[in-house]
C-alpha cells in the first residue's frame, strides 16, 4: 500500500467543479488544511457562500472521491461557510454591522421583485446566513405583510437614535410601513423619500448581518440614485418577466446599476411559464426567453426562472412565503438555488477585482 500524499489527495480534488463557484475547491482557494495520518485522510473546506443545505452533500461526494485513493483507508470532509465583507462602490463608507447589501430592483413594477426579495432573504437563511430585509419601496411598502407582522406593529427605539428592527421567520424586517398608517399614502417629493430612505438604512440596530436584502422601489430614480450614492451595495439582482415591455424597462435597470459601479449578480425571470392546474398544459403567457436573452445582452447570468404560480402569490399574500410555507417544493429549491448563486458570485466578484492587474505608464 502506497503512502498517500497532499498532491494525490489535492489532485482527487481537483476533479470536482464546485458548481456555484465554477472551480474546483483547490483552484478556488477552499482548501484551509489537508491532514495525513497513515492511511486516515481529514479535510477540511471554507465555502465564502451560505450553503446549509448543500454542503452535506459536496462534502460526501469529495469524501467518497478520497477515499478511492490508493492508501486511503477512511476519509473526512468537513465544509464550513465563512461569509466576508464584500467590496462595495467607490468611496461610500461600510454600514456598521453589515456585511453585504444586496439590492432586488425591477424596471417597472408588477414583475414580482417583493415576493422575490422575502424569498431570496429567506432563502439565504435557510442556508445558515444571519440575514435582513429593507422594504426601499417608500410609496408601496410590502415585506410587513410578505412576513406576516400585524398592522400597527411599530419598531422598538434604542437610545434615542436606533429603530429595533421587527424579527419575523427569522429574519430582520424594517419597512417604512412600520412607521406610518397603512391607509396613508406617502405623498413625498423625492428628496424626503431619498431621505427616509437613508434614515431607514443607516438607523436601523441591525444585528451583524451577513445580507442585507434592500426591496427597491422599480423605476431608475432618485431612491436608486440615492441607494448607489450613499449606501455600500456589494451587488444587485434585476427581476423582470419575459414580456418585451417588462425587458426593456428591465434594461434600463442592468445600465444604471453599471453606471454607478454597483454589480449586476444577474436576472431572475419571474412569471416565465403557465403550468394549468387540470390538465397540465404549459403555456408562455408573457413570451418565452426573454430573461435568457436579456441577462446574454449584458453578459450576466440567468439565477433563476420561476412559473407563474398562484401558490407563490397567496403564501407571499398569507404572510409566509413559499421557501417556508412549502420547504420541500420544487419551487422552493430554485430560490434556494437563486441564494446560493447569489452568495456565490459576490464572492466571484470579489476575486475578479482582486484579480485585475494594475498598469502603470512611465515615461521612460
Amino acid at each position: 500500500m502506497s503512502a498517500v500524499s497532499r498532491a494525490a489527495v489535492e489532485a482527487v480534488l481537483r476533479q470536482y467543479t464546485d458548481p456555484y463557484l465554477n472551480q474546483d475547491p483547490v483552484s478556488a482557494g477552499c482548501v484551509r488544511a489537508i491532514e495525513i495520518n497513515g492511511g486516515q485522510v481529514q479535510v477540511r473546506l471554507e465555502l465564502g457562500y451560505a450553503a446549509a443545505l448543500f454542503k452535506n452533500g459536496w462534502a460526501q461526494m469529495l469524501q467518497i472521491a478520497i477515499e478511492g485513493l490508493d492508501g486511503v483507508s477512511s476519509a473526512k470532509v468537513e465544509i464550513n461557510s465563512v461569509i466576508a465583507a464584500h467590496k462595495a462602490q467607490g468611496q461610500v463608507p461600510s454600514l456598521s454591522n453589515v456585511k453585504n447589501i444586496i439590492a432586488v430592483a425591477s424596471g417597472k413594477g408588477g414583475v414580482g421583485k417583493s415576493t422575490t426579495a422575502a424569498n431570496l432573504a429567506l432563502a439565504l437563511s435557510r442556508e445558515g446566513a444571519r440575514v435582513g430585509i429593507l422594504d426601499a419601496d417608500i410609496y408601496g411598502p410590502s415585506q410587513g405583510v410578505m412576513f406576516g407582522i400585524a398592522e400597527g406593529t411599530r419598531p422598538k427605539i434604542k437610545d434615542q437614535k436606533w429603530f429595533v428592527p421587527i424579527e419575523a421567520h427569522g429574519i430582520e424586517v424594517m419597512s417604512m410601513a412600520f412607521l406610518t398608517d397603512d391607509n396613508t399614502p406617502m405623498v413625498w417629493r423625492g428628496p424626503m423619500v431619498s431621505g427616509a430612505l437613508l434614515q431607514l438604512v443607516t438607523q436601523t440596530a441591525w444585528n451583524d448581518l451577513d445580507y442585507l436584502v434592500i426591496d427597491m422601489p422599480p423605476g431608475t430614480g432618485d431612491i436608486q440614485l440615492t441607494l448607489a450614492q450613499k449606501v455600500p451595495v456589494a451587488g444587485s439582482v434585476i427581476v423582470t418577466t419575459p414580456q418585451d415591455l417588462a425587458l426593456l424597462d428591465a434594461k434600463k435597470g442592468v445600465e444604471m446599476f453599471r453606471k454607478v459601479n454597483i454589480p449586476v449578480l444577474g436576472v431572475v425571470e419571474n412569471m416565465a411559464v403557465h403550468i394549468c392546474s387540470n390538465c397540465g398544459h404549459a403555456e408562455h403567457l408573457f413570451g418565452e426567453g426573454g430573461g435568457e436573452k436579456l441577462a446574454s445582452q449584458y453578459g450576466v447570468d440567468l439565477l433563476a426562472s420561476l412559473p407563474l404560480s398562484m401558490l407563490i402569490r397567496e403564501q407571499a399574500d398569507g404572510g409566509k412565503p413559499t421557501v417556508i410555507a412549502e420547504p420541500e417544493s420544487q419551487i422552493a429549491m430554485v430560490y434556494q438555488e437563486l441564494a446560493r448563486q447569489v452568495g456565490a458570485r459576490l464572492v466571484l466578484q470579489e476575486a475578479n477585482s482582486q484579480a485585475m492587474p494594475s498598469i502603470s505608464v512611465s515615461d521612460d
